[in-house]
């Protein structure tokens, strides 16, 4: 802990190198999985052949993909590229997950109303089905972006910047203190965005506070008229 306060320049240098490499490939995947995710989702054979791909796409070690991605690419091994191009396969596979079951939590008559009223696919889905699949999809969101800040430090075992910089330097050194100010560096950054993600999730879904306050409400006056406490 002592070697984390006296070299806090040092970790909130890597920290932005590691906030770089684990929130771009999420943006990333979520351009990519929304709208292939919308359009996958109403077709059951493409669902299934799309979540048998992404589900190999997540098994594939993330150091062996690191190492492949340059060959694949042509980049060089040590340029950060890599590790945004493998971990966006990483986020990408779990979003297009994420996006046809957060679909799948719109209610049904909600559908037909929208239907009903004149709206195509593509406005339905944009304007009615992906608002109020919000609180669903943040939850996988939530998910990929520990993940990936997890996932970033391997990416220090190839000489890529970032937080795990700290392990690979700590154990170089056998420096403990170091190894350890990198697992709290990580835990605090990914417990943040973990909460900063929640709360951007509440302040979007506005209607669901609302429904818990009536769902109490209408509990409490139940109560009351049987004679129930309170």
């Amino acid at each position: 802990m002592r070697w984390l306060i006296e070299n806090v320049d040092t970790v909130l240098d890597l920290t932005r190198t590691h906030l770089y490499l684990s929130l771009l490939p999420l943006l990333i995947g979520l351009v990519i999985a929304v709208p292939v995710g919308s359009i996958v989702r109403g077709s059951r054979w493409a669902r299934r052949s799309t979540l048998v791909v992404a589900s190999i796409a997540f098994t594939i070690p993330s150091l062996a993909l690191f190492v492949t991605v340059p060959l694949i690419a042509g980049l060089r091994i040590l340029d950060p590229l890599n590790v945004v191009i493998a971990l966006t396969v990483y986020s990408t596979a779990l979003l297009i997950r994420a996006v046809p079951e957060a679909l799948d939590s719109v209610p049904p008559e909600v559908v037909d109303a929208a239907t009903a009223m004149g709206f195509g696919r593509l406005r339905r889905t944009v304007a009615v089905e992906l608002p109020l699949a919000l609180p669903v999809l943040t939850a996988g969101v939530r998910v990929v972006a520990v993940t990936n800040i997890s996932l970033v430090s391997v990416g220090s075992v190839i000489g890529i910047g970032g937080l795990g910089q700290l392990f690979t330097q700590g154990y170089q050194r056998n420096f403990p203190d170091q190894i350890l100010a990198g697992i709290i560096a990580i835990v605090v950054l990914a417990l943040f965005f973990d909460a900063a993600l929640y709360l951007v999730g509440r302040a979007l879904t506005p209607w669901t506070r609302t429904g818990r306050r009536r769902r109490g409400s209408r509990v409490t006056t139940d109560r009351a008229a049987v004679g129930e406490p309170t």
